[in-house]
């Protein structure tokens, strides 16, 4: 009895440890035969965009581009109403033609009128001069024969002095009619016709920015306001993208990046085509401090760091989008 129950000991014994020998052949031919699971790294296509946006603000009167148009540099995408800016321009041309009304009277000198006048007076004063020098001439020789008293002979040079100041007066007054504005005067005229036109040119510049230009060729790829919204100063309204200007974009932890650098090319999977297409690395940054670290163990010996690769395909896909994704079987 004790025999057959050791002999049955044994026969449970051998025929686990030929179940355990099975699995464990099954286990090694397997990890041989079969690929273990590839770790894949998966990025998106990236497009460079610009922003389209206005310096004033107004109410959107028309856009002339819808979402997915193909737009080439200076074509007009939106055309924005700005009343406040027509009411600054005829503020600004009031100014500018004020300033150069006055430039033209300092430049033209006096009226006809007022020189005429002026000359006039001169004359005037001319003759009054002369009548004066022949009586006072007149008063001195009968005063040197002693038939006329000295008080006569004084009282007719002050008449005669008088009337030369008079003269000169008359003639500076005259100069000054026929001359025009001093050269201070002119200067200064001619500086608020600058600040008037500076004004103008102002104006004109912030009324060009109500017409919305493409400033280079690309797609429409969003309109946020729609006609009749207001805008306000740099608000976007559309985004252009640069077709010509794609790329891949991974973020990649380095223990991961097998040799990839700058200049490296490599195959990425195209989920969207079902095809694969030849991309080459351009740009490669650490992604900071702040990026996604991974330790080589549960007790941590070091981190792993995460890097953000970039590549450009090496040939133009047709097709190809912004947010697309791609595969890097590693």
């Amino acid at each position: 009895m004790d025999s057959q129950a050791k002999k049955q000991h044994h026969n449970i014994l051998f025929a686990v440890l030929g179940f355990v020998t099975v699995v464990a052949i099954v286990a090694i031919i397997g990890f041989f035969i079969f690929d273990r699971d590839k770790e894949i790294i998966q990025g998106q296509v990236e497009v460079k965009e610009y922003r389209v946006s206005s310096k004033v603000p107004g109410r959107i009167l028309e856009i002339r581009v819808q979402e997915g148009d193909f737009v080439k540099a200076g074509d007009t995408l939106a055309i924005l109403d700005a009343d406040i800016l027509q009411a600054k321009m005829t503020q600004a041309q009031g100014a500018q033609q004020g300033a150069t009304a006055l430039e033209d009277m300092a430049k033209h000198g006096a009226r006809k009128e007022q020189v005429e006048a002026a000359f006039q007076l001169l004359q005037q004063a001319k003759a009054g001069l002369a009548i004066a020098e022949k009586s006072y001439q007149r008063v001195q020789r009968l005063f040197d024969e002693g038939v006329m008293s000295e008080q006569k002979r004084d009282e007719a040079f002050a008449q005669y002095q008088a009337l030369q100041a008079q003269e000169k007066a008359a003639q500076s007054q005259y100069d000054m009619a026929v001359k025009g504005a001093r050269e201070e005067e002119k200067r200064a005229a001619q500086a608020q016709v600058n600040r008037a036109q500076g004004a103008v040119d102002e104006v004109n510049a912030y009324l060009s920015e109500t017409v919305l230009i493409a400033s280079a060729d690309g797609e429409v790829s969003s309109i946020y306001p729609m006609v009749g919204e207001l805008v306000g100063t740099g608000s976007p309204v559309m985004t252009i993208s640069l077709k010509n200007d794609m790329w891949g974009s991974f973020n990649v932890r380095e223990d991961q990046l097998h040799g990839l650098q700058v200049g490296t090319e490599f195959k990425a999977f195209v989920p969207a085509f079902n095809k694969e297409i030849k991309m080459k690395v351009y740009h490669m940054k650490d992604q900071g401090s702040y990026a996604v670290w991974k330790a080589t163990k549960a007790s941590g010996q070091y981190d792993l760091k995460t890097f953000e690769v970039r590549a450009r395909p090496v040939e133009d896909v047709e097709g190809l989008l912004a947010g697309m994704s791609l595969i890097i079987n590693n």
